[in-house]
């Protein structure tokens, strides 16, 4: 889902993409992290759009000009993303590619808007990624945090869980909003959380929740945990280690093969999480294809799902591009719409 609220008449914009139309080709920009915390989700993506842009020139590219996908490394750093955003518009980029979360990719998007083009994010979950916060050219592939956090509620409330604990990481709001989304479902649903607790990302010590859990005169059902690794595979290798069995939910951070690195099969039964897709011809038709021509262009297996985000991404520009007749910011706007 292309996730947009049209604020007509609300537009900003400090400049026209015109001349991105100019030449032989489209230059479509990303300010993906390649390093840092954000790279194990954008690394991925970026890989994927640049499969769709392969695609795309063997048949001709879009509008009939050959596509070239430039990303400058964003750093996991909101400056230096925002500055990788404004230095691949004055190149003449059509559109903007932003980071797969709202702090880091936000900047992106609003250098996007400001100069009236299109942002788009492979799988931004924060409910802040939208035309409300950023401009009514703005978009993310992804469902939102209120859905990610309701589905696993709704799973444990089927599975006949009363009762959670919830350990927070602040880090950013991704991880923020989750928890609040996923305790607002349950609780509706007749749940209980037992306790709240929070942590900040890279200051993680495990024997503060340990202690909180061995403390509960009556355990919870479950834990709901909201983080990013690396400091997720050691808060749920350490509830192990100590012998907390009880099932771990969470949400789309958990989709990194690092998590189950760090748990080894050893301490990574009974972990649920919600995503955006599954690695399976069965689940997503198409896949054993894409799979293969990724492995084909970058030598490994396909082991992450934000590879077929971020193809989808440069589809859906280059579908709206076609149906727009233009690459204008506004007009790609609107069909993406």
């Amino acid at each position: 889902l292309v996730l947009a609220f049209a604020l007509s008449g609300c537009s900003t914009d400090k400049a026209s993409n015109k001349g991105a139309e100019d030449g032989d080709k489209i230059l479509i920009g990303a300010a993906m992290c390649l390093t840092g915390i954000q790279a194990p989700l954008d690394t991925p993506a970026l890989e994927g759009a640049q499969l769709a842009v392969d695609e795309l020139n063997a048949k001709g590219g879009i509008l009939g000009k050959t596509v070239e996908l430039k990303n400058i490394d964003g750093k996991s750093d909101a400056v230096t993303v925002g500055e990788a955003a404004k230095q691949l518009i004055d190149e003449g980029a059509a559109a903007i590619i932003t980071p797969s979360d709202f702090d880091f990719g936000g900047p992106a998007s609003r250098e996007a808007q400001a100069n009236g083009l299109v942002g788009i994010s492979p799988c931004a979950s924060s409910p802040l990624f939208g035309s409300a916060a950023l401009g009514d050219k703005q978009f993310t592939l992804s469902m939102w945090n209120t859905t990610m956090g309701a589905v696993m509620a709704d799973m444990a409330v089927d599975e006949g869980y009363k009762s959670v604990y919830v350990v927070t990481d602040t880090f950013i709001d991704y991880t923020r909003s989750l928890s609040k989304y996923f305790i607002d479902s349950f609780t509706e649903q007749g749940g209980t959380v037992v306790r709240a607790d929070e942590f900040e990302q890279g200051k993680l010590d495990p024997a503060v929740f340990l202690a909180r859990w061995k403390a509960f005169p009556e355990k919870p059902d479950f834990i709901y945990v909201s983080s990013y690794m690396p400091d997720l595979g050691t808060l749920l290798r350490a509830f192990r280690e100590a012998g907390v069995d009880v099932p771990i939910y969470g949400g789309d951070a958990f989709d990194d093969p690092a998590l189950g690195e760090a748990l080894g099969a050893q301490y990574g039964s009974d972990v649920y999480f919600d995503t955006h897709s599954y690695l399976s011809e069965e689940a997503v038709p198409g896949f054993d294809a894409f799979a293969t021509a990724y492995k084909e262009k970058f030598g490994v297996e396909l082991d992450a799902p934000w590879a077929m985000s971020g193809y989808d991404t440069v589809m859906v520009l280059a579908q709206s591009m076609e149906k727009a007749g233009t690459t204008d910011g506004a007009e790609v706007a609107k069909a993406m719409e």
